[in-house]
Order: C-alpha cells, then structure tokens, then sequence
C-alpha cells in the first residue's frame, strides 16, 4: 500500500471514529488508538506535502447545540497543534521568547465588552459558530461587570468550575448515581443552562488567557493599547481591567524545560482542572507573520502531558442492561495506580471495541486515563480473543442477539418487557409527586434493574435483601445504601392519588388522579371496576382517557403488580371538612416566591383540599392569581391585569381563605 492510500485508509478510520464519539455517543476505538493513528497521518501528510480532502487535520470542532442562540465569531477559533515532547518545545522557540501558561479544561468563551460594560459572551462552539451565553457569563464568580477600558474589548478565556467547588457540589448529591463525573462536564453543563440562577449556584469562574481585540472609542477619548509588541504586555493589560488571567512563566529555549516541570509539581495541588499547556511566542509582530494553517495559527502550540499507563490483568466484563435494550460491557481488572487515583474497570463500549481489542478474561492490558479522567484500556498485550458473549440478559433472563448501532456491533435484549427497558416508569413511580423516593436517580435505578434487583414496583421496598451486593457495587457504601433503604420505608406512607399517578397511566396526571379518587370516594376498588361512562364523566377526564383508565385495569399483569404494590403501602384517606370547601370551583395560578409555604406544591394542594383548582397559566377562566409581587411587570401580572383576573399576595389569599398558618 503506497503512502497515499494509506493516508485515505487513516481518514477514513479517523473520520468514522469521531462521527461516532461526537454524533453518535459511542467509541468505536479508545483514544489511545486514535492518537496513535493521528499522529500517524500528521507524519505522512507532512511527509508527501499532501493533505486530502476530509482529513480530520484541517477539519475544526463539530456543530453547536441548538438549545441557546447562535452567533457567528468575528474572528474564529482554531485549535492548536499538540505535543507531549519537552525538547520539541525547545525547538519550536529557537532563537525566541515566549510565554507558558495553563492550558485549563473547561468551556472556551469569547466575551467583549463596549463602553466599558460587558456586551456578549459566545460559547466557542465549531470554531466559526457558538452559542450566546451572555446572561450566564454575567453571573460567573470573578468576571467583571464594569471595566476601565471604554472602547470596544474582545478576549477569549476558559470557564471552569474548581475541584473544591466540584466536590462540594456532588458531596450534596446523596444519590451516588447523580454525582457529576468531572469538572468539565459539569462546567459545560452550568454555562449552558437557560436559567443563569443555576450557574450562579454551581460557582463557575472565568480565567482569561487571549487578548483578540481592542476598538478605540473617540467619544470618550479611549485609544487603542500599546502593547509594545510583547504579549506578556497583553496579560498586563487584561489585569488591569480585572480579569483574572491564567497563571503564565516568561521562557526561553533554555529554561522552558524547567518551566514546564514548575507546572507539573503544581498540576498535582492545582485548584483549576487542567490537561496541558500553552506555548506561544511573546513577539506579536514575529507572531502575525506566520500566520495560520487549515486548522492551527502558527503562533501557539499545546503541550499536553504524557498519559500514566499501568499494565494490569482482565478479570471479568460486567454486562450491564440499558434503558435502549443495549447491554453495555465494562472490563473489570486489577486494581492500578493511575493519575493519583485506584481503578479497577473500564468501559468497553460496544462488542465491536471488544473485538478489535481481541479481549480475554486473564488477557494482560494497559491501562490509562483519557485527559487524566476517564479510564481505557490502551492496548490488550496478549490479544487471546477468548471472550464468550452472554446469551441471557442480566435484568430479566431474556435472550439477547447481537446486532448493528451505528456502524458497530453491540449487544441487544430482545425481551420487550425486560425491567431495564422500563426504566422511565421506575423514574416516574420514585419521583416528588408520585411516591417519593428521595435519593433514586435514573443512574441508580439503571444499575439496581441491571443486576436484576428490580424487576417490580414492590421490589424497591425489599433492596435490602440485596445489602451485600448493593454495599459492593461502585459508588456504593453502607451509608448510601441505608440512606436509600430508609427513603423507601419513609416512602411507604402516601395517598392514593400519589399512587394512581405513579402508575404511569397515559395522560393521568396527579392532579387527575386526585379528581379521581376524590369522585369515587378514595377507594381503589372502585376506580378499578368503574366502566368507560362513569370514568368519562368525572370532571377532566372524558372519553380518550376513560379509555386509557379501563383498558390499564383490564390488564390482570398490571392488577397483580398493584395488588402486590398496594400490601406494601399505606394509604390514607383525606378526612374533608365540608365546611372548608369554600374554594369550590374556583380556579387559581400560583407565581413567585412565597412566605408561608415550603414550595409552590404546598400551597397547590392546600387549594385543591378545599375544593379548588390550580393551572399554570392565566386565562380568562383564572378567578386569581396569587403573586406577592402584586406590582411586578411579569407575563403572568400582564396577562393577568388585561383579562381583569384578581391579583393577590399570599396573605389576602389566606384571609379570605380563612386558613391560619403557623
């Protein structure tokens, strides 16, 4: 094979991988691998003076997402070259200077700033597109509101989320299978959120480390910098402004070795993620005279540090059943010393990652940390391809077959009752308004199906007949465990309402359920022996979902799964005063804080206890609108004084409610 077809064959591989990992959510080789073959075709490209069409060296980034406005950058983003090589550093400097910094692992924003005050902030996105983050970015810890500087400013810098505060968000998450895996994730998630209530909770700082442009402004007599040609001049003057700039060392070709190992005795302690650095040259002219590749400016290149690897011994592969049918392998081995850290399992991916690996149980593999984080398997040393696939699923027993998703093989339940496929009626069955099992997160019910613990509602009420196994599965310990076992028996009291509502019943929401058993009197019975007619003409319920009603309680399954349900629940019925029925047809929307109640659902199923009702949108058939903000310019109070709907604060509504709170 001569250099160019291989060059076709490497872009191929490369291309089918990332479509996989970016689009797809799945790894068709570890990254590792990819790496190597990389660096294979960078070499052959450099070498034939060739670069073909598609290859993954001249292609930036992957689209945004479309939950946030997009906008387009005024200059784009490139990546940067790579390197794990000290002397190749070196190198690159020659006869220059140049400034090393951190290369942090976050969220990459671009942020300007005009007459001083902070106008945008634009996700990076594909490099030449990225997502408008404004109303997030003016809640980060230490970005500026207001700066010195009165012309128009753009720099670039990293979001990120501190390993302190990463910690001390998931050490309040009881659920184990809710903890955030990483800082960067996690990061990534709080920039992008549409309430900027939540990212000013999750403590996300901003560290600037690129000055792109400055505008004078000659109304306010602002002229434009001069940096003297230095960068380091560029770091002086975001200082002034009051940013916060990533921590950098002035080098030469001589001292960058040294610099380089200051940075890894830091990387152990260092408070902010980071998976590298950054070496750019500190003359700005020199800089702009070289300019760009396809995908790199020539001014800048990343050094990234050499991944630990550890070699170690397969012991087993865990099979674990998803909500998708999808049994997911992962390589349980050894226990290894990686990046400061114990690992013992990995995640296989799809049987087409297992094969290519050639997996055995005892086969010798290495081992490491994907950006220090996440463990892979590097490379299988004795390649037996001994691996036997299981022929029943985990969860339920069923038969399981091999089939294609996304160009690779995987593993498949084909029982279409299997628990795991089930997971999104456990999730509603757990939630606040159903039965309340605090502390169950779709990850933790996921693992629990899995293993075949949960195959029922009245399972979730006997777990601790699994104690032993459940202390012993990952993220798992005995105080998590019994946090989970007393929730559930906490859990065990309800009403009946909330256990209609659990039921997944198409269409029945809590608050239909409570019309129902308020109609039949709270007696189970009733509600399951009732005709398609007598469940129509309860109020809200009519014939489409009588229908659903009477067609879930024909199913003799269903009724012994309830029945054993209900031996493990206690239920009581609401003792009515009918001479507090004094909000009786009235119809109510509840908005804003309140002082009297926990919650909004507090003061929800107050009202519906005494016969009212409440929606979550004012129309004209809305007698009041309950805000304590009685003068506030909001959507609902405008809506509210057009249709000429009652606006009242908490108390008026409890005084003429006649209800007396504490």
């Amino acid at each position: 094979m001569n250099q160019t077809e291989r060059m076709k064959e490497l872009i191929a591989l490369l291309n089918k991988a990332s479509k996989a990992y970016y689009a797809e959510d799945t790894e068709i080789m570890s990254n590792y691998e990819y790496d190597k073959l990389y660096d294979e075709l960078v070499a052959l490209e450099e070498t034939t003076g060739i670069t073909l069409s598609g290859s993954p060296t001249v292609t930036v980034g992957y689209e945004a997402v479309d939950a946030l406005p997009k906008e387009r950058h005024e200059k784009p983003m490139l990546s940067l070259a790579k390197t794990k090589s000290r002397e190749e550093l070196a190198d690159w400097l020659g006869e220059k200077e140049g400034l090393l910094s951190w290369k942090l692992d976050g969220l990459t924003i671009v942020v300007t700033y005009e007459k001083g005050k902070l106008l945008k902030a634009v996700t990076r996105g594909n490099g030449e597109v990225g997502e408008v983050v404004t109303n997030n970015a003016r809640v980060f810890k230490n970005l500026p509101a207001v700066i010195p500087y009165k012309g128009t400013l753009t720099l670039r810098g990293e979001a990120v989320i501190p390993y302190s505060e990463f910690e001390k968000i998931n050490a309040a998450i009881e659920d184990v299978g809710a903890k955030y895996k990483n800082p960067r994730n996690l990061c990534s998630g709080s920039v992008r959120q549409l309430n900027n209530q939540v990212t000013a909770e999750r403590n996300v700082y901003f560290y600037a480390f690129s000055y792109v442009l400055a505008t004078e402004n000659s109304a306010d007599g602002e002229k434009e910098p001069d940096f003297a040609n230095d960068r380091e001049n560029h770091f002086k003057f975001l200082k002034e402004q009051g940013f916060d700039v990533v921590d950098y060392i002035r080098v030469n070709a001589k001292n960058v070795g040294e610099a380089i190992e200051t940075y890894a005795d830091k990387v152990k302690t260092y408070d902010v993620p980071s998976d590298g650095l950054v070496l750019s040259y500190c003359d700005l002219a020199y800089s702009a005279s070289l300019g760009l590749t396809a995908k790199f400016p020539r001014h800048s290149i990343a050094f990234k540090w050499a991944d630990e690897i550890a070699e170690t011994t397969l012991r087993s592969v865990e099979w674990s059943p998803s909500r998708t049918g999808l049994i997911n392998p992962v390589a349980i081995f050894d226990d290894v010393e990686l990046e400061g850290t114990t690992v013992s399992r990995a995640s296989l991916h799809n049987i087409s990652y297992m094969k290519a690996l050639k997996l055995g149980i005892g086969d010798r593999v290495t081992v490491y940390k994907a950006n220090m984080i996440i463990p892979q398997i590097a490379e299988n040393l004795t390649r037996s391809g001994m691996m036997e696939l299981p022929d029943a699923c985990p969860a339920c027993g069923g038969k399981t077959e091999v089939s294609a998703a996304n160009e690779a093989e995987v593993l498949c339940c084909v029982n279409p009752a299997c628990p795991a496929k089930k997971l999104k009626s456990f999730a509603l069955f757990v939630s606040r308004d159903a039965i309340n099992i605090d502390g169950l997160s779709e990850a933790t019910l996921e693992k629990l199906i899995a293993k075949g613990f949960i195959r029922e509602y009245a399972d979730l009420f006997h777990l601790d007949n699994y104690k032993d196994e459940i202390t012993q599965m990952e993220g798992f310990g005995e105080k998590s465990f019994q946090n989970m076992i007393d929730n559930a028996d906490k859990a065990r009291k309800t009403s009946l309402p909330k256990v209609i509502y659990s039921l997944g019943i198409p269409g029945i929401g809590l608050a239909n359920a409570k019309v129902l058993c308020k109609f039949f009197d709270y007696d189970l019975e009733k509600i399951r022996t009732a005709d398609k007619e007598e469940l129509a003409s309860v109020d809200g319920i009519g014939e489409v979902l009588a229908a659903g009603i009477c067609e879930y309680f024909a199913d003799e399954e269903a009724n012994d799964v309830l029945n054993r349900l209900m031996a493990e629940l206690e239920t009581e019925k609401p003792q009515m005063n009918e001479n507090e029925q004094n909000l009786e047809g009235k119809v109510f929307v509840i908005t804003g804080s309140l002082n009297h109640f926990g919650n909004r659902n507090e003061l929800k199923e107050l009202i519906e206890q005494r016969g009212g009702k409440v929606t979550g949108s004012v129309t004209s058939k809305t007698d009041y609108l309950i805000n304590n903000d009685i003068a506030s310019t909001s959507g609902k109070n405008k809506k509210a004084k057009e249709l000429g709907v009652a606006i009242v604060d908490e108390d008026s509504f409890l005084a003429m409610s006649g209800i007396e709170v504490g």
